[in-house]
């Protein structure tokens, strides 16, 4: 017996929802995909990562921009993410309304939907071509880093670690311990 169809969405169509709705949200292989609010640590940690790779970028004069959720990220046209926190360095990847194509870097903090983040889109990132993404595991105080260009598992550091940012090759890191 099989089960029923499950609609797919494309980006328009989501686009076309979400303008009628304050409810996070995001489309995954064509799949709406609803998102819990953050928790404060959550939110805590996202803000102080933007603070600190906004100021890395403006003190060297980078050419890269830093964004922090809610900001869209058009993946291609049936995948539509927010990423908790992200650097685009391809200023015609930015649009006014969305982002169009994959960021540099991707640093999501896990949340009640930890699945999401380790795997539905670790998997998005990946074949979206992502070169850097971060997972901020909250539950086991980890930080897990893919750097998809260099290495096939990631590494990992306690939040007491300093985390070097690959995509600047190590000039910055981050220690989420100091960010709580």
């Amino acid at each position: 017996m099989a089960g029923a169809a499950v609609e797919k969405y494309t980006a328009e169509q989501y686009y076309a929802l979400t303008g009628e709705t304050n409810e996070p949200m995001e489309l995954h292989n064509g799949e709406i995909v609803y998102l819990a609010a953050p928790s404060i640590r959550h939110h805590n940690i996202t803000t102080e990562v933007f603070s600190r790779l906004r100021e890395f970028i403006k003190f060297k004069g980078g050419d890269c921009k830093p964004f922090h959720s809610p900001v869209d990220v058009r993946i291609d046209d049936y995948t539509v993410v927010q990423p908790d926190v992200f650097v685009v360095c391809d200023k015609n990847k930015i649009d006014e309304k969305y982002i169009n194509g994959a960021p540099d870097l991707v640093i999501e903090v896990t949340s009640a939907n930890r699945a999401n983040d380790l795997v539905d889109k670790l998997g998005i990132y990946f074949a979206a071509g992502v070169r850097e993404y971060w997972i901020v595991d909250t539950e086991y105080n980890k930080v897990l880093v893919y750097n998809f260009e260099q290495q096939k598992f990631p590494l990992i550091y306690d939040f007491t670690d300093d985390a070097p940012v690959g995509i600047y090759g190590g000039e910055l890191s981050i220690k989420i311990s100091e960010l709580l």
